[in-house]
């Protein structure tokens, strides 16, 4: 594809993978317009700071507003979504806000590409939907387990970006991420909370320390949209962008005090624990329909991915509360 050709909008752009997709874009050289979530500081979020700001064609307002969504959408070639609420110890105190933002906004923008006539929706599912693993490796045909609000609303909204394909012939393809980490990720995920913790204090407070996870580095899950926006053979389906490989909360938690020089502690915090049957026990994705239909893998091992990550969060610690816990 020649992005110098395409014009492409991002919601959720000034979030953390967001923010790393609009920057990549404007690297291939596509016009971009950034849908950010409009607040009375006029902040756009990480993009405030990013060294191809003006390059960008920033939207400020709420997901779920068809106004502005219409707006947005207009002369666009490409929509990828990704603004949503994502922390699920939040899920568990609002539910209804995630179906408003993570269910009617889908909608909105759903119905605002296909109005708009957009050649290609991206949207963004999780890994969390499937619930703890039937099978392993978890292909895209999984059964479909959501075990939190976050989960549940956003299986909702996979539902419904599938729904237009097939009742309107809209051109989505959705991607589901594994759990992605790097910089500019926030303290509510778990790599980030270890390694603030690991670095500032003798103790690293988590919940359950026995589920496995496969991680991604960021910027191999951001050439994962990229690909599935350009692979026709997508259109329709569910791909999942993962590594491939697990690893429980224990062993990185001690790989990350490792490769932090750090001699702290891993104690189990109460606080952070989720409701028992709402704990995902075990996720690795499948790749291979990842690599058949887009062309796509990682590039990046955990240790180097979390070699940058270190390198960005020691560098930003002054921006940080690692003491403090926030669901």
């Amino acid at each position: 594809m020649d992005w110098k050709q395409q014009r492409v909008l991002v919601t959720g752009a000034g979030g953390f993978i967001g923010s790393h997709l609009t920057e990549r874009l404007v690297a291939l050289g596509a016009r971009t317009r950034a849908l950010v979530r409009y607040t009375s500081t006029g902040t756009a979020g990480w993009l405030n700071a990013s060294p191809v700001r003006g390059e960008i064609e920033v939207v400020a307002g709420d997901i779920t507003d068809d106004q502005i969504l219409h707006r947005a959408a207009q002369d666009v070639d490409i929509v990828f979504h990704l603004a949503a609420l994502i922390g699920i110890p939040y899920s568990y105190h609002a539910p209804a806000s995630y179906v408003r933002t993570n269910i009617s906004g889908t909608q909105t923008v759903l119905q605002a590409a296909l109005d708009c006539r957009v050649s290609r929706v991206v949207h963004t599912s999780t890994s969390e939907v499937y619930g703890t693993a039937v099978t392993v490796p978890i292909a895209e045909d999984h059964p479909v387990n959501a075990q939190s609000p976050y989960a549940a609303t956003k299986t909702g909204a996979d539902m419904l970006a599938l729904s237009y394909h097939r009742s309107f012939a809209l051109p989505v393809t959705i991607v589901r991420p594994f759990n992605t980490y790097g910089p500019r990720q926030s303290t509510r995920a778990v790599i980030p909370t270890i390694i603030e913790q690991a670095l500032t204090q003798p103790v690293v407070r988590l919940g359950h320390l026995d589920p496995t996870r496969d991680f991604t580095y960021v910027a191999d899950t951001v050439e994962g949209f990229i690909a599935a926006a350009a692979s026709d053979r997508a259109v329709g389906g569910v791909v999942n962008l993962g590594a491939g490989r697990e690893i429980s909360i224990r062993d990185l938690a001690a790989l990350i005090a490792s490769m932090c020089a750090s001699g702290a502690v891993v104690e189990l915090d109460a606080d952070r624990v989720r409701p028992p049957a709402s704990e995902v026990e075990r996720l690795r994705a499948d790749t291979r329909r990842a690599a058949e239909l887009l062309g796509w893998s990682p590039r990046y091992t955990l240790r180097d991915g979390l070699r940058e990550t270190i390198d960005w969060m020691s560098a930003h610690l002054d921006r940080r509360r690692p003491v403090t816990y926030v669901i």
